[in-house]
């Protein structure tokens, strides 16, 4: 069965205002699943899910189970880069956002899916893996990681995709960061994932050339939409 989704594209928004307006659509979905289970009433009207896409001006997001130690700066240089550092309550470790990345936010009800949190990161980078695959960039998963990479299997693997994300009441947030036309260069001020021996990439790095980013959010949308089962309201 088709599960609706109501899809929203944020432009260059500030890291804050994001997590902020995630925040509340994600308690809004919490507690309306919450209240019906207090009062055992149901009336058939699905929780609402919602695809967010954006672009962040530079930041630093830590996860609740990574390092300090693998942002390599500090404040003053943060500042000297035009960066900003959040801790958040996503898993992972510690990432980059910035221009040219599309950051997905998937708040999506899994018991209107399944509930398999494993299987819903799976899901994530398989839509990832089938957009790069339209570009004619081959990528893969890396045994005992999250996310996408390009050569995985090669001591030449690199990340092109990270991903982390929250789950509460089997409402998800937070999602995937995923390297279009980003600024490489900002990757090395941290450990990237808290991997120390792996590089980071991107489309552009990989083709060669930039990318329209409205045509690659066009491609992922179809993608998501066809591993998912989902169709976008109108």
């Amino acid at each position: 069965m088709q599960k609706t989704v109501q899809f929203s594209d944020w432009g260059l928004i500030e890291y804050q205002q994001a997590w902020d307006q995630q925040e509340a659509l994600f308690k809004q979905s919490a507690d309306l699943k919450y209240q019906r289970r207090l009062s055992g009433e149901n009336n058939g009207i699905p929780i609402e899910n919602h695809l967010i896409f954006c672009e962040h001006p530079p930041v630093y997001t830590l996860g609740k189970s990574g390092k300090i130690e693998n942002l390599l700066l500090n404040e003053a240089e943060l500042t000297a880069i035009h960066a900003t550092f959040f801790p958040i309550n996503r898993g992972g470790d510690i990432t980059f956002h910035g221009p040219g990345q599309i950051v997905g936010y998937p708040i999506f009800d899994l018991e209107q899916f399944y509930t398999d949190i494993h299987l819903y990161l799976r899901n994530l980078e398989e839509a990832i893996i089938l957009t790069l695959a339209h570009y004619g960039i081959v990528a893969g998963r890396y045994e005992g990681y999250t996310g996408v990479w390009i050569d995985p299997d090669l001591p030449s693997a690199r990340k092109i995709c990270a991903m982390g994300v929250r789950c509460s009441r089997w409402i998800t947030m937070h999602g995937f960061a995923f390297n279009v036309n980003t600024d490489l260069n900002y990757f090395k001020h941290i450990v990237p994932c808290g991997i120390d021996d792996k590089d980071v990439s991107s489309m552009e790095r990989e083709l060669g050339k930039k990318l329209d980013m409205d045509e690659v959010k066009t491609i992922l949308k179809q993608k998501l939409c066809t591993v998912f089962e989902i169709e976008y309201m109108p």
